[in-house]
């Protein structure tokens, strides 16, 4: 959606973006309920439906299932890890 307004040239109208912001933290609040910290959320792992009607979130190959509310963990080595 974004490539596509982008060359286009057109602006992604607000309700859209209030509409993709929500279904997003519903589906984190989803995971958070079931103690599920997805920890790589960003616009590459926010996926529309060809509708455009709903969100879905991908990518979980970073999440963790947190123990007690806290989460510690270090995933692959730091030196490599994406800024």
């Amino acid at each position: 959606m974004i490539s596509k307004h982008k060359s286009q040239k057109k602006i992604i109208e607000e309700n859209v973006i209030w509409q993709v912001a929500y279904q997003t933290l519903k589906g984190v609040t989803a995971l958070h309920s079931m103690n599920i910290l997805h920890r790589d959320i960003k616009c590459a792992n926010i996926f529309l439906t060809k509708d455009q009607t709903q969100v879905k979130l991908a990518d979980m190959n970073v999440s963790i299932v947190t123990a007690n509310g806290m989460a510690r963990t270090q995933t692959g080595t730091p030196y490599y890890a994406s800024p």
